[in-house]
């Protein structure tokens, strides 16, 4: 799955720790509070398509950050939350950055957590951004952890523009009992914001094709191809209940990426296009639909059946 982009946010700083041969931690000093960005650097393209930035020629060596469009979403995302957010990364002479480039050339936004790997001046921005809107905001070497601040070459500062696109509020299914499953599969829905308990040990014979039921269905829009979907999820295998993925076992923080388009197995492209928004969908996967005769890793071997418990909780 697409977490290359999501990956250099949370590491922002270490791209100057590269520019100056220097590694070390992601712990970012304090910026000025209700810093702006330089008037001269100018965003033109609609919120939510990707921009173009025109820069001044003199670089900027102080973070900062401005709110150009405030978006009218009902909240705000707070620090330490999670959002729903397309950004591209500039370097100074208006060019992507190689190593985040665009999330608009990668098939979709990503869920960024708001913690202490985001640099400050960017959390700044998101909570200062409302559902729609979109900031922008100079990372200059001031955002490196102090010891690094010496070494840092000048004329180095990103410029990154964040268009925010939700901050979701669910993080289970929420709907209504609909399908009671797959015969030899136990779904327990606890309800709420609880993580459901699946259980695959079963002496039943697996399915051959594909199965999909939805065991709470949801009263969102239909997910289309080409969407990019937020999931809470488990996968197990069939006949061992060994399980070898998890959202809920992570910590519960979902995950996002696009449907539809290869980027996932051809079990979840195949079964989670046309699920509404807000179910709960079981899901059979054989091994050619899922890791094929190889399988994956230690756990899945390319015999395996794979079975998922898969929340969908919105479609971008």
């Amino acid at each position: 799955m697409r977490r290359r982009s999501l990956a250099v946010l949370a590491a922002v700083p270490l791209l100057f720790a590269a520019a100056c041969g220097s590694g070390g931690g992601t712990d970012t000093v304090a910026t000025p509070a209700g810093a702006q960005a330089a008037p001269d650097l100018k965003v033109t393209g609609e919120a939510n398509a990707k921009p173009t930035v025109a820069f001044p020629a003199k670089v900027v060596e102080t973070s900062s950050y401005k709110v150009v469009t405030p978006g009218t979403g009902a909240v705000s995302v707070k620090e330490g939350g999670s959002v729903v957010a397309n950004f591209t990364v500039f370097t100074w002479d208006g060019k992507e950055n190689k190593m985040a480039g665009s999330t608009y050339d990668e098939g979709g936004p990503q869920l960024i957590t708001l913690n202490e790997q985001v640099p400050e001046i960017l959390r700044k921005g998101f909570t200062s951004t409302k559902s729609g809107g979109r900031f922008l905001s100079v990372v200059a070497k001031d955002a490196l952890p102090k010891e690094q601040q010496a070494q840092a070459p000048a004329g180095q500062s990103q410029v990154f523009v964040v268009d925010v696109v939700d901050v979701p509020a669910n993080k289970a299914a929420q709907g209504t009992a609909a399908d009671p499953g797959i015969k030899g599969v136990k779904v327990e829905n606890p309800g709420g914001e609880a993580a459901p308990k699946l259980t695959t040990k079963t002496s039943e014979k697996a399915p051959k094709g594909l199965v999909a039921k939805t065991v709470i269905k949801g009263s969102g829009p239909e997910v289309k191809s080409g969407q990019s979907i937020l999931v809470q999820y488990a996968g197990k295998i069939w006949g061992s209940d060994l399980e070898f993925d998890s959202s809920w076992s992570r910590g519960g923080e979902p995950i996002i990426f696009q449907i539809g388009t290869g980027k996932v197995i051809k079990g979840w492209d195949q079964g989670l296009v046309g699920v509404p928004v807000g179910s709960r969908v079981l899901l059979s996967i054989p091994p050619d639909l899922g890791y094929g005769k190889e399988g994956s890793g230690d756990k899945i071997k390319g015999t395996d059946t794979l079975v998922f418990l898969v929340d969908v909780l919105a479609a971008y």
